[in-house]
């Protein structure tokens, strides 16, 4: 139940489906994508950060147990992306088609507990 709450709560924030559309109106395939190791990074964080807040915000205890994210983990997620744009060249759409993905794959795979270690360390030497 808590992961449907949470995959809900991200997938309403982004785009439902996993296809965008380009400006120039060709089709996006965010499998397509090669993003840097940095890049997969920031995305995989973005995604965690996003998913715990939510959970926070609805008094998860799963979520609950992880340091309070909000500011600062909005403030990640919201230059994290803005990056991804700019070194990738991709549209906002498109970055939050792959930011959907990578928190679906996150749920799926039950990866979040495992991810959050590490991202919060990106977080504190961010210095967001």
């Amino acid at each position: 139940m808590t992961k449907i709450l949470l995959a809900a709560a991200l997938l309403a924030a982004l785009p439902a489906t996993a296809t965008a559309q380009q400006d120039n109106g060709a089709s996006f395939e965010p499998a397509s994508v090669q993003l840097s190791l940095e890049n997969q990074t920031l995305l995989r964080c973005s995604a965690a950060f996003a998913l715990v807040s939510f959970g926070q915000e609805n008094g998860n205890e799963a979520a609950l147990a992880w340091p309070r994210l909000d500011p600062r983990g909005q403030e990640f997620f919201v230059r994290s992306l803005a990056k991804l744009m700019d070194d990738t060249g991709l549209t906002r759409d498109q970055v939050s088609a792959l930011a959907s993905l990578e928190a679906q794959r996150l749920l799926d795979e039950d990866q979040v507990d495992a991810v959050m270690p590490a991202c919060l360390a990106m977080l504190e030497s961010s210095g967001v």
